[in-house]
């Protein structure tokens, strides 16, 4: 099983910019459909965004099109979430999630990611 670390979360003004890392580490990164997935204090975990193992396709929760982007590097076993234009919406605890099975759309399910990583505070400020 994969083990998967979060970085980049901290505290922005609303308007601003984010950039997540997930580093995955345990063999055949390439090969998992990898997601994003973020809680918010008293709400339940909920997808953000999912990209297929060769990056070539991806999907995004509507509360995020046009201003989040995922994607990946199968070479650095890194999966990245690049979040413009935050809003005090998107607070929240930010976890990255890797699958073994084909991507589809809609997408996964949450129980489809057997792998999650810890999570990342992001906090944005209004």
């Amino acid at each position: 099983q994969a083990q998967l670390a979060e970085s980049g979360g901290g505290l922005v003004q609303a308007g601003g910019s984010l950039s997540l890392s997930c580093s995955v580490s345990g063999r055949a990164f390439s090969r998992y459909t990898m997601g994003w997935f973020r809680q918010a204090p008293g709400k339940e975990r909920e997808f953000v965004a999912a990209i297929s193992w060769s990056g070539g396709r991806t999907d995004y929760a509507d509360s995020v099109k046009g201003r989040f982007t995922i994607s990946r590097d199968n070479v650095k076993a890194t999966v990245y979430l690049q979040m413009n234009s935050l809003k005090s919406d998107d607070t929240a605890v930010y976890h990255c999630a890797a699958a073994g099975l084909p991507f589809r759309s809609p997408p996964l399910a949450y129980s489809d990611f057997t792998s999650w990583g810890p999570g990342t505070q992001v906090t944005v400020s209004s």
